[in-house]
């Protein structure tokens, strides 16, 4: 069990501290705890709780209207918003009885059969991350448990990487550089490999830094490699922290475009020129796409 500041659930869940104070006032939402020194903390459940409303909300729920749901109605319709939005429903449901039943047998098979029949960036992009924000939503309502959520992250992670080993390195000398690594503290590696998979199979030249790379080595790396592009994902830095490190590294770096994506984006707050935040893996593909980014120049 975790403890969280209301800055903590600010940061996590996109509402304002203020706001949060407000509603904890006028609606009850949540009570917080206090320690023996009497400063006030939250629990897991008071974050889940605040996800699932701040989920509602964005979704066109009133606060009045949500502060007298039951826990019950509330956790309905989140599990409905979050399946409404599913292309691939069958697929994503498969994978998730999977993941609660502990079958490896079974999620390799659906995997399988669905590269075979969409190819791997397609399964990726509208089966996997959405089963991803599925997983995600269960969190927050409470249906499955961190050895779930790991034993099913592993496997997507091993087969990205068998896919990436699949890819021929016929790279040329002159070809693009792209340098990937995620920044300290950050763990979350299965947009790195997709995205390490991505750039291999268009023939970029891909230098792979992995899981927190504290920024002194991404310094040395940079130094070493002369990327043409860093990309990075961001999902458990808080928005000043991710805000700060990417103005960091764009003023100290001009000459190599970054690309960010992952769940802590400071949008709105970041306008430079070689900067690009990427609120999914499918915009940064998109963007690849549209902006005509080929390994051999753009």
């Amino acid at each position: 069990m975790s403890n969280y500041s209301i800055k903590d659930l600010e940061t996590l869940s996109g509402i304002k501290a203020h706001t949060l104070r407000i509603w904890e006032q006028r609606y009850n939402i949540i009570s917080p705890k206090r320690t023996d020194t009497n400063i006030r903390f939250y629990d897991d459940d008071d974050l889940k709780r605040i996800l699932n409303i701040s989920l509602l909300n964005q979704n066109g729920y009133k606060i009045s209207k949500i502060a007298i749901m039951s826990d019950k109605d509330i956790i309905d319709q989140v599990f409905a918003i979050s399946s409404d939005a599913l292309k691939y429903p069958e697929q994503v449901q498969s994978m998730v009885l999977s993941m609660i039943d502990i079958d490896e047998e079974r999620f390799d098979k659906i995997v399988t059969k669905c590269v075979m029949q969409f190819g791997l960036e397609n399964t990726m992009v509208n089966i996997i991350y959405p089963f991803l924000n599925k997983v995600g939503v269960l969190w927050q309502i409470g249906t499955i448990n961190p050895y779930q959520e790991h034993f099913i992250s592993s496997l997507i992670r091993q087969k990205i990487i068998v896919a990436i080993d699949t890819v021929e390195h016929n790279f040329k000398s002159t070809a693009k550089r792209f340098l990937l690594y995620l920044p300290e503290t950050e763990l979350h590696e299965i947009g790195l490999l997709f995205a390490t998979y991505i750039l291999k199979s268009r023939g970029f030249r891909v230098f792979y830094f992995g899981q927190t790379l504290p920024y002194p080595e991404f310094q040395e790396a940079c130094e070493y490699c002369k990327p043409d592009y860093s990309f990075t994902v961001i999902t458990s830095l808080g928005l000043q922290e991710a805000k700060n490190l990417i103005e960091k590294k764009a003023n100290e770096y001009p000459d190599i475009l970054h690309i960010v994506t992952g769940y802590q984006l400071p949008l709105g707050e970041i306008d430079l020129s070689n900067v690009f935040l990427a609120q999914s893996v499918k915009d940064f593909i998109d963007y690849l796409e549209e902006n005509k980014v080929v390994a051999l120049g753009s």
